[in-house]
């Protein structure tokens, strides 16, 4: 199945509209380097684009969002014949993409000016370019932006480093390559200006081979990375890599009445599986170690970086918690050792701290871990990390909560605190998740004292307007108000995206909002409106904007996360039924497998996860609680090789177009009254039957049937 994916999935973007805003990542699962070919130079961060017929190189990126920009990236093109200048412009050749090989273990393509056809095949830390050649005075071009050291070992091999990155702790952090070449360097000529070019000449010979060894720590350890493979062929590299895929792939089998359909979700798999990156390597005793850029110094244990939990809490990670728990239990080792390296734990890590985004939600990952038994022998230091960013306030901006003190001596996040009303959303179900991780540890006290705070969502609740809005500090709401208008008190939308992030206690807000009753209203009125927007906080169209209005759901921004979860609040009114044409829609008109295949920013696997909870039939509302809400499958068939060893088969039957609504629902043989499933139930394996239907078939639920919420909880 592998072989199958296009990994130009959702690449066709531009800095003022997102199909996904992904790059065609050829690597290992959580690599930690990917390649990719770059298009062009022209553009900043969107160096690749599906459309365009020019190949530049292949480029070690990264780049974990064109936002956050690349790190320690350097760019490999093949060549022939003298070139008019050393430059990208002068040696870039077009090519046919659709000719090309775009698959998430190996990357290959013909550059037409030259006649010359590369692969390149990665490893975890390294991987190997084989290029062929037709023509005589043949070589390769290196380009490498910040150049810190360039050294021809011997004929054979080679050794760069580079310093560049958006943003960095450490002034010097740098990207050590140690390179080998099976044929001979006839000479090596370097040009320095902008970027640093390297040029090698290899004279007449037909093919060269490129066994390539990176590091973040030393160029030994780049060489360490290296001859641990320097043995292996062209064939062992891409039988290993694809082997690593496969591993993942097997444990997720699906079937769907329309093909493009499957297609499209396996495309999704290969998103979910890329972040976060690998940022610890092996010594030469086989010990994890990694660099810290806070510390400038190389520490033992495991690290991972490229990955913004804002996004992510939602849905990679409980997915993990399903299908790759091991990798779950690592990545949370990793979380704590950013905790224990630099004082608070990680926000937005690429490669270190970037302080990006409302909230610690960070918070949600750990929380929905500890409900679930996963790495409990961490979760005392993790709580100690919980409860240090949820009081101290750092004196450093990126790291830990903004306006940490204010928030909690007005119990909200004042006016005069750009996007108050999300960091009080944020901060108020952070809270929640710190009484949860408390309560797996018997600290009563702790949980009860921040499962109190967790309510704080209601302080700035308006219930004039029946919205959440921004606060000053004499407790009085901002003046000028539009339920359209984006920004300044609201982070990436107007508080129609933002005044639903009660992920905790759905059902206080719906009595907040005067009942059942007013709730489905507001919600009704949500997604059947104009999906119009207003500038304000802005001053201009940001590309969130475009798509929102693009899609035409009203007011449900499917495109960017804060409104992942707007389907299922019909649920926490008894209503599933209203929302369940709404999920088969959304899944059916704003995915595909295409270039364009996203409403929006795809965000380290956020949106990837989305979709493949969603076509199971049920989505992790709310992390932290250990429920996934029931929704509508979308597959018509899925078999689950769990982390617990477990099998969990879905079915869905009948599965066409115009089965919009779910009938009933079984686990095991027995009907499932309730709303949502446990994660103790979806782990212990099974089989869940869904039945659907053309029309609805409303049923009446106990307040025992509906998801969690503070307010009913026993």
């Amino acid at each position: 199945m592998i072989e199958t994916i296009d990994t130009r999935h959702g690449t066709a973007n531009q800095h003022s509209f997102s199909n996904g805003n992904c790059l065609p990542y050829t690597g290992v699962p959580f690599g930690m380097n990917y390649f990719a070919p770059q298009t062009t130079d022209a553009k900043g961060s969107w160096w690749f684009h599906p459309e365009d017929r020019t190949f530049q190189g292949y480029r070690i990126t990264h780049q974990p969002s064109p936002w956050m920009g690349d790190f320690s990236h350097v760019l490999f093109t093949p060549i022939s014949g003298e070139l008019a200048d050393v430059s990208l412009f002068h040696a870039q050749s077009s090519y046919r993409p659709e000719e090309a090989l775009f698959r998430p273990f190996e990357l290959s393509i013909r550059q037409l000016r030259y006649n010359i056809t590369s692969t390149v095949v990665p490893s975890m830390y390294g991987g190997i370019l084989a290029i062929n050649y037709e023509k005589t005075q043949n070589g390769l071009m290196l380009t490498l932006p910040g150049a810190k050291e360039i050294t021809q070992l011997n004929d054979h091999e080679l050794q760069v480093s580079v310093v560049n990155f958006s943003g960095a702790e450490d002034d010097d952090f740098t990207f050590y390559l140690s390179i080998h070449f099976e044929k001979s360097i006839q000479s090596l000529k370097k040009v320095a200006g902008e970027n640093t070019f390297v040029v090698l000449d290899f004279g007449n010979e037909k093919t060269q081979t490129l066994h390539l060894g990176t590091s973040f720590i030393s160029f030994e350890q780049a060489t360490r990375n290296r001859l641990r493979e320097q043995e292996l062929s062209l064939i062992d590299f891409r039988t290993a890599s694809q082997s690593e895929w496969e591993n993942y792939f097997e444990r997720v089998q699906v079937e769907h009445t329309n093909p493009a359909h499957t297609k499209t979700f396996y495309h999704n798999l290969y998103r979910i599986f890329l972040f976060p990156q690998t940022f610890y390597e092996l010594d030469e005793n086989e010990e994890k170690i990694h660099y810290d850029t806070f510390n400038k110094a190389t520490k033992p244990g495991v690290l991972y970086t490229n990955n913004g939990f804002w996004d992510t809490y939602k849905t990679v990670y409980p997915f993990y918690s399903l299908v790759a728990k091991e990798k779950y239990e690592e990545m949370l080792e990793g979380f704590l050792t950013s905790y224990e390296e630099t004082g608070f734990l990680p926000k937005w890590l690429s490669p270190d701290e970037r302080g990006l985004m409302p909230g610690t939600l960070i918070d949600a990952v750990i929380a929905d871990a500890a409900v679930k038994d996963i790495r409990p022998d961490l979760m005392p230091r993790l709580l100690e990390a919980m409860k240090k960013g949820a009081t101290i306030q750092s004196d450093k901006q990126n790291y830990g909560r903004q306006g940490t003190l204010d928030y909690l001596k007005y119990g909200y996040v004042p006016s005069d605190y750009h996007e108050s009303v999300n960091h009080t959303l944020d901060y108020a179900y952070s809270d929640f998740c710190i009484s949860q991780v408390a309560q797996t540890l018997a600290d009563e006290e702790t949980a009860k004292h921040y499962a109190k705070q967790a309510l704080n969502y209601q302080n700035i609740f308006d219930t004039q307007t029946g919205f959440m809005r921004a606060k000053d500090k004499e407790g009085n709401f901002r003046e000028e108000f539009s339920p359209i208008s984006w920004g300044k008190d609201y982070a990436e939308g107007s508080t129609w995206q933002s005044s639903f992030a009660v992920y905790q206690d759905f059902q206080g807000l719906i009595n907040q909002m005067g009942g059942n009753r007013a709730f489905t209203e507001k919600l009704i009125e949500l997604c059947n409106q104009s999906p119009d927007f207003e500038v304000t906080g802005y001053g201009f169209e940001i590309h969130e904007m475009s798509e929102m209005a693009a899609i035409e759901f009203g007011q449900l921004a499917i495109s960017n996360q804060p409104s992942f979860h707007y389907p299922y609040l019909f649920s926490y009114v008894g209503k599933p039924e209203m929302a369940q044409p709404l999920i088969k829609s959304l899944l059916t008109e704003c995915f595909s497998a295409a270039t364009d295949g996203y409403p929006g920013d795809e965000d380290n696997g956020s949106m990837a996860g989305w979709y493949i909870f969603n076509s199971l039939g049920f989505y992790p509302v709310s992390p932290g609680t250990g429920e996934y809400v029931i929704g509508i499958p979308l597959v018509k068939k899925a078999t689950l090789k769990l982390s617990s060893g477990k099998t969990l088969t879905i079915n869905a039957t009948p599965n066409h177009p115009q089965q919009l609504f779910l009938q009933a629902t079984k686990f095991n043989g027995d009907v499932a009254e309730k709303l949502f499933f446990t994660h103790e139930e979806l782990i212990n394996g099974g089989t869940i039957d869904f039945t659907l239907g053309i029309v609805p078939n409303p049923k009446e639920h106990t307040a025992a049937d509906l998801p969690f919420s503070l307010s009913t909880k026993k």
